[in-house]
């Protein structure tokens, strides 16, 4: 019997700019669900790639003197370096500009011509460049730029040809309010009310402005337009319409389409929209996850905020990064870097957490035991429990797996850690160690521990996967017994199993040092440039500490976001201030979005006496900070720390 398929894939990457932390989440995140699933038994294609055409790459291209095939294949080796370097174990790697992949789309191309659904006319409108998005006016963000990277967009006439959308209003409208196709559901509203309810227009998909594009077989003065010929190759690698591949019908339909949140409705209107014309099956789902930001802003090389992964990765290792974004990122919510909360999390879960868990367990075996348990064992008060929750861990993990909630995965993963290291405070070996009527006891004990470590170990093994074979080598579980599952059961290892102690898996880092050298880092990545015409306001007058103790700044989590009705500038947020809650009007709608700041942590002015803005009460400021546009950027603390906890 065939084994049962699973496709997945990320968003194929434009590689105008050198790859940067903030590229590494869906690709490390599809690797790790793509290992689980393979872990299951499935017979998984992962594919990952890159989108190679469009006007900026034969910009840049031209910048740097050299042919737009020369550019991309520099940086298409870059990528794949660094996929190379997080252990992304892909599949397939597909380029736009494959020959197959060529030749494929414009087929496609053809076949919607020529049944009605692309049609000539002229494009007049808006477009920006960087995003190689078009859009109509009604779009455009509230100082008339491009609503996703809120740059200057240009005016663009030309001869173009179109899709039409509208004839899959309907369908598209049900595929994202009726069914599961979209994860976090509460995102498909929001693309239904900017984008259908409107009125779904028209698509412009080709271009005659610029040439680095795949030729229109019937009009070679026309380009076909980026996303047209991106969002084919998620069927032209498997095959379709093409002779390099013949995998369409043992894949296809896609099991899930990983994509950040500025390309969701590509992905969530305009392929599907392209596949009912071809009439071919839809993906099952699209997660949609947000971005990495860094002091509250997209990672972005031109604003000085990227650290490169390579530089960690050598800090601290591959397995800590990948372990670090997966854990921060909920699916939908942009995930906030920083030194300190990266350092953080990597000495609470993996050096304090996991490895002293490792170090712990196999140093007492040896010590103990030297090395090789007794198989004499009695059972004790906290087995149980420890056993129950290690056997039940699995169930759990496949369910967040399966819904691409990975850091509900993660956090499910080191409860069990948490609970192993609680046991061993329970159970003080050290103490049973003494007494030689005890052993049988020890024995159990440090058994049980092996064995949990085991069922952890196991299950990290998809999102950590050079990591944990070293722990297996130290506990004495030979391979063959790191199944998915052995992963369920309890009592796999032998009686007496034999630990063989090794280096600290994860070594503590020192915070200070750390947060010091990675400042310096992102400092020397910083633009050389002045600081863009920005200049500090002139410091108000000195206060003492008494007139500061006065103002009660507090972190808050914010629950709901709405904009304020008959406001262009506010924001109406619900706020977790672990004192009951309460409103805050903030005046901020021009820079950030409702969904932008859901689930987010900011520090509130909490004491300030209520105000009405707009007929709406105001319990409250957020702070922000002046951005050097002018703009309000949000100060966002650590998330980790409590609602309610009191900044001084």
């Amino acid at each position: 019997m065939d084994k049962k398929t699973f496709y997945i894939t990320t968003p194929i990457y434009y590689p105008s700019g050198n790859p940067h932390i903030g590229h590494c989440y869906t690709t490390v995140a599809c690797d790790s669900v793509a290992r689980y699933k393979r872990m299951q038994g499935y017979d998984v294609m992962f594919l990952t790639g890159t989108d190679e055409h469009g006007q900026k790459i034969e910009e840049k291209a031209k910048a740097d003197g050299v042919t737009p095939k020369e550019y991309v294949d520099v940086k298409v080796a870059q990528f794949k370096k660094l996929w190379d370097y997080m252990n992304i174990s892909y599949d397939r790697y597909i380029r736009t500009t494959d020959d197959y992949h060529v030749k494929a789309v414009q087929t496609i191309f053809n076949r919607l011509y020529e049944k009605g659904y692309i049609y000539k006319g002229e494009y007049t409108g808006k477009y920006c460049t960087p995003c190689e998005s078009f859009w109509t006016e009604s779009q455009l963000d509230e100082n008339g730029c491009c609503p996703e990277c809120h740059r200057e967009v240009k005016e663009a006439k030309e001869e173009a040809y179109f899709f039409k959308m509208s004839p899959f209003a309907d369908r598209i409208e049900k595929l994202l309010l009726e069914t599961d196709y979209l994860r976090p559901k509460y995102r498909a509203q929001e693309l239904v009310n900017n984008f259908i309810k409107t009125g779904l227009e028209d698509l412009c998909v080709s271009r005659t402005s610029f040439k680095w594009g795949i030729p229109v077989t019937f009009d070679e003065k026309h380009v076909v337009y980026v996303w047209i010929d991106a969002l084919s190759n998620y069927i032209t690698a498997l095959g379709y319409e093409n002779e390099e591949y013949d995998d369409y019908k043992k894949y296809w339909p896609a099991d899930v389409h990983m994509v950040a949140k500025d390309i969701m409705r590509f992905h969530a209107i305009i392929w599907p929209a392209m596949l009912m014309a071809l009439d071919e099956p839809l993906p099952k789902h699209l997660a949609v996850h947000g971005w990495i930001t860094f002091n509250g802003q997209k990672m972005s090389k031109s604003l000085g905020n990227v650290v490169d992964p390579f530089i960690l990765g050598e800090r601290y290792g591959a397995d800590a990064i990948r372990y670090h974004i997966m854990r921060e990122m909920a699916l939908g919510a942009d995930s906030s870097f920083s030194n300190e909360i990266m350092i953080n999390r990597i000495n609470s879960d993996l050096a304090n957490g996991l490895g002293n868990l490792v170090s712990r367990t196999v140093a007492m075996a040896d010590k103990y035991f030297g090395g090789t348990l007794p198989e004499d064992r009695e059972a004790g008060e906290f087995d149980d429990d420890l056993i129950t929750q290690a056997k039940a861990l699995r169930e759990k993990v496949d369910g967040f797996v399966d819904q691409t909630q990975l850091n509900n995965a993660l956090a499910a993963i080191f409860e069990l850690v948490s609970r192993a290291n609680k046991y061993i405070d329970e159970t003080a070996p050290w103490v049973l160690g003494k007494d030689e009527s005890k052993k049988a006891r020890l024995a159990s004990v440090l058994y049980n521990l092996l064995e949990t470590i085991r069922i952890i170990s196991t299950l990290l093994s998809p999102f950590m996967p050079s990591t944990m074979p070293k722990v297996w080598e130290q506990i004495g579980a030979d391979k063959e017994l790191i199944t998915y599952e052995n992963a369920g059961s309890f009592g796999v290892l032998p009686a007496d199993v034999r630990v063989n102690r090794g280096e600290i898996i994860f070594p503590r880092i020192d915070v200070e040092k750390e947060i010091e050298a990675l400042n310096e880092i992102i400092g020397k990545n910083a633009p050389k440039e002045d600081n863009g015409g920005f200049e500090a306001p002139q410091q108000l007058p000195e206060i003492d500490i008494e007139d500061f103790a006065k103002v009660d700044i507090r972190v808050a989590q914010v629950r709901e976001c709405e904009k304020v009705k008959k406001s262009k500038k506010l924001l109406k947020l619900q706020l977790d201030d672990g004192m009951g809650g309460r409103q805050v009007v903030s005046g901020i709608a021009q820079w950030y979005k409702p969904e932008d700041l859901v689930g987010k942590k900011i520090q509130l002015i909490a004491n300030l006496k209520p105000v009405m803005l707009c007929g709406v009460e105001s319990q409250g400021m957020i702070c922000a900070a002046d951005g050097k546009d002018g703009s309000a950027v949000v100060i966002f603390p650590d998330q980790n720390l409590p609602n309610g906890a009191k900044i001084r």
